[in-house]
């Protein structure tokens, strides 16, 4: 079905879709599909924990889930949280940059806190040590601004005096989980790396359709016919549909590739150059379209010529 659709338009439509903007998925609650796949299935959490921190625990059942439910904590709740191995671990899903994640997550950790310590069987105002586990904040990055594949967000860079040595501090580590990016991840954990191409099809496909649903229901049929993440979009459909992720910025994707046609143009002659860039663009969608229709380029630049006649 996803065939017939992409031959009834030019090729033209393509490159108009990339320059426009015509097509942008609604914006809802984007990690939908990343809490379906991981908040409360204890193997493929422990199978995330030893892909990022290259460890080799076997045990799912060590593992204890403690997502904060924002039906207890008003406002409160974050994607996934876990005790293991003497850790307590935070895990956030972003697709969108946010240098405000240690704050948000330092508020997660004085609730998660709160809870063990009221649990625990010494006072809070006694003289016995009460153990906490050692946190981790990771964020899960997907978005489509560009980032490293990791780095550091500190919330010691949010204090308005830098002078003097600051009492407290959380450390997030924020990783890009956009297809192509952290290969030991994706190795490590297959859902992961399903999840990942998953978002990658998704934002394909939406430069295909002008109708959001159309498009999302195509990218659906075309994971579950390739085996990505089959299980949970046939038991969750809907449910997905009704949240749809967030796509990739056309605009700026049609902008690097005209920013390159300029600077060949600078090189080798201003008509020549924007005709190297359009060239490029041509061939970077179909690339793109090859590989999310399962076709060879050569049979995508054939569907390119027949659209001329």
């Amino acid at each position: 079905m996803a065939k017939k659709k992409v031959l009834a338009y030019s090729w033209d439509h393509f490159l108009e879709r990339l320059r426009n903007s015509v097509f942008r998925p609604k914006r809802q609650v984007k990690d939908i599909v990343f809490r379906l796949i991981f908040g409360n299935n204890k193997e493929a959490l422990l199978q995330l924990y030893n892909a990022l921190n290259k460890t080799k625990y076997t045990n799912p059942n060590a593992l204890r889930i403690v997502t904060l439910d924002n039906a207890i904590y008003i406002s409160m709740k974050n994607d996934l949280a876990f005790l293991l191995v003497g850790t307590i671990n935070m895990y956030e899903h972003q697709s969108t940059v946010n240098p405000n994640m240690p704050v948000r997550f330092m508020i997660y950790l004085a609730q998660e806190y709160q809870m063990l310590v009221e649990s625990a069987s010494s006072s809070l105002y006694g003289n016995k040590l009460i153990p906490l586990p050692t946190p981790q904040c990771v964020v899960f990055y997907n978005g489509t601004e560009e980032t490293p594949d990791e780095y550091e967000l500190r919330l010691s860079s949010a204090f308005c005096n830098q002078d003097v040595e600051p009492a407290a501090e959380v450390i997030v580590r924020v990783v890009n989980i956009n297809y192509g990016h952290n290969e030991y991840l994706m190795q490590g954990c297959e859902l992961m790396s399903q999840y990942a191409e998953f978002v990658e099809i998704t934002r394909k496909y939406a430069l295909l359709y002008d109708d959001r649903e159309e498009a999302m229901n195509a990218a659906i049929d075309y994971c579950i016919a390739h085996g990505i993440l089959e299980d949970i979009l046939r038991k969750h459909r809907s449910q997905i549909l009704g949240s749809l992720l967030e796509d990739f910025d056309e605009k700026k994707y049609a902008k690097t590739l005209r920013e390159e046609g300029r600077e060949e143009g600078i090189r080798v002659g201003h008509e020549a150059g924007l005709q190297a860039g359009r060239e490029a663009e041509r061939q970077e969608m179909a690339e793109a379209i090859a590989r999310q229709l399962n076709l060879s380029v050569e049979e995508v630049l054939k569907m390119r010529e027949n659209s001329k006649q």
